[in-house]
């Protein structure tokens, strides 16, 4: 068998009945954060829980480059933190396909004050980054994007930033992260619709964790005391609720889940996926470790993805195998992931024939479903793969480019393989 990696992949999956115990991966998204802020305290952090995903890696390196020391141990890190941003010698920064990588460190990269360029693969350069470009020239700094990637030189200051809040919370966290560290307070003025909420909160969240605070004074409005130091100090990331969804969902369709790892008390945003299934008549039951979730007669509803923009594709799949209308909004920002992830899941769930279509910001499908007849595409997006599996565990299919899941969940399939999912995978 192969495992997810750098060669192409497609994964042969049988219908089978789901059953057992899965233990969630850490959450990526935690895991950015803890790493950046380990980073930027003087002296030594470990942070434990850590799964090597390509994003995290990226990451990883990126601090390293920055200048921070940074042992990798089987799942942990042991981080020295940056000392002088001045002493970086770095000047090209690889971001491969992590839009959290690229955009959490290019305010960071400022700080240096050198000229540094940002590359990355895939649809990355293709993002948008246009509120870090129009933040640059507003105070005078220099901010170049082209088909060779991203160059910046000058640090950005402490005072007042607007962003719009309906692009991507990871231009605000990327402010966050440095606002603190420079002389004066500031200020940053969020203009509405104010969307991803919970990401802000887990970036909040990780800078209290290093002695490190910022407060919002309104709704739309973050106060950032300047002078600040982060301290390090002993981590561990929780469990990934955006992995959690798969699981969820594929138990709903499928056959009962324990699905543990995870904090009751989580501020991720998808942990919203625990009331999408309830409002699907899911049955969901917490336990002392996660959650047990059963098979159910799923009722098509209303999701709402504003706040948890990652759980698309796997609410396309809870949509098709349930009964009647579902109706997903606030999916806008879908277009703009690694892939198109509104089309990817439109072509795809056709091959089921699967009602499915959408407009600009919505999707709706409407229950119905068989085995494909012919392969699926992975659209090199690892959530369309995660997604389309777990479909295929009740219908079957083959999905190409399933090497995609590297870049979040490299052992996602050998997970899978403990809980009775029939896969092979293949070398493509």
């Amino acid at each position: 068998m192969s495992s997810a990696g750098s060669c192409k992949m497609k994964a042969q999956i049988s219908p089978s009945t789901l059953h057992g115990t899965i233990k969630l991966p850490p959450s990526k998204s935690m895991a950015h954060r803890l790493i950046i802020c380990a980073s930027l305290a003087k002296g030594r952090s470990t942070i434990s829980n850590v799964a090597y995903s390509v994003d995290i890696q990226t990451t990883i390196e990126g601090m390293k480059a920055l200048g921070a020391k940074i042992q990798c141990l089987e799942d942990s890190l042991i981080i020295d933190g940056i000392e002088d941003f001045h002493q970086c010698q770095a000047s090209v920064i690889e971001c491969n396909e992590s839009g959290s990588t690229l955009r959490f460190l290019i305010p960071l990269f400022s700080l240096t004050e050198k000229k540094i360029t940002f590359v990355g693969k895939g649809r990355l350069m293709e993002r948008p980054q246009k509120i870090y470009e129009q933040i640059f020239q507003e105070k005078q700094l220099f901010f170049k994007q082209d088909s060779l990637g991203i160059q910046i030189q000058g640090a950005l200051p402490s005072g007042h930033y607007t962003v719009p809040g309906n692009v991507s919370s990871q231009f605000i966290s990327g402010l966050l992260f440095i606002l603190p560290l420079l002389n004066e307070d500031s200020y940053i003025h969020i203009q509405e619709p104010f969307e991803s909420k919970s990401y802000i909160d887990l970036t909040l969240q990780a800078m209290r964790d290093f002695h490190v605070h910022a407060e919002f004074r309104d709704d739309h409005t973050l106060y950032i005391k300047g002078n600040q130091h982060y301290q390090p100090c002993n981590m561990s990331v929780e469990g990934d609720f955006s992995q959690f969804a798969f699981f969820g969902v594929a138990a709903a369709i499928n056959h009962d889940l324990h699905i543990q790892g995870v904090s009751h008390d989580s501020l991720q945003g998808d942990k919203q996926i625990l009331d999408i299934l309830k409002d699907f008549q899911a049955d969901v039951k917490e336990t002392d470790d996660g959650y047990m979730i059963r098979k159910s007669e799923l009722k098509g509803n209303l999701i709402d993805l504003a706040n948890c923009p990652d759980l698309g594709p796997i609410a396309c799949v809870l949509g098709m195998f349930a009964q009647g209308t579902t109706k997903i909004i606030h999916a806008q920002r879908l277009r703009l992931k690694e892939s198109d992830r509104i089309l990817a899941m439109e072509t795809e769930l056709s091959k089921f024939g699967c009602q499915i279509q959408s407009d600009e910001d919505s999707i709706t499908i409407i229950g119905g479903c068989h085995a494909p007849s012919v392969p699926l595409s992975g659209w090199k997006d690892h959530r369309i793969v995660m997604a389309l599996s777990m479909a295929c565990t009740v219908l079957s299919g083959t999905i190409e480019g399933a090497e995609a899941i590297a870049k979040s969940y490299p052992n996602f399939y050998e997970d899978c393989q403990k809980i009775n999912m029939e896969v092979t995978l293949y070398d493509e």
